[in-house]
């Protein structure tokens, strides 16, 4: 099998899998939680998304012990389907690693503004605005 087919399909199931996981965790933290406001399963799954992460991305950029496929399946997969903001953070810890404190501090704001503009923007869009 190709190898970018293979890396598709890997990053594909594993997406799948994450996706599933993200809102079984999320619904069951935030059923627990009793809070009907406040988000408490998204910032689970975050949080523990985060974690993984950057756990696995050590492994992987340190000690070699994830193979292409592996990261493929696990990072960009399992954690990218479990939550995004993962691998956003992630990447703005890389920069700032990367000693480009200032690509980091763009990164990060400009993203979570973006977001949420574009959030609200799209519903002002539909017509929907509360």
């Amino acid at each position: 099998m190709n190898t970018s087919l293979l890396n598709l399909l890997l990053i594909g199931s594993g997406g799948f899998a994450g996706s599933v996981l993200r809102f079984l965790v999320s619904s069951w933290v935030q059923h627990r939680s009793g809070s009907i406001v406040y988000p408490f399963g998204t910032m689970t799954v975050n949080v523990i998304g985060c974690l993984l992460i950057g756990f696995l991305s050590a492994l992987a950029d340190n000690r070699a012990l994830l193979s292409t496929e592996a990261r493929s399946l696990l990072i960009v997969g399992v954690l990218g389907g479990f939550t995004t903001f993962s691998s956003f953070s992630n990447e703005t810890l890389n920069l700032l690693r990367a000693g480009q404190p200032e690509l980091a501090l763009l990164n990060a704001g400009s993203q979570v503004l973006l977001g949420v503009g574009m959030v609200w923007l799209g519903r002002i869009a539909a017509g929907i605005w509360r």
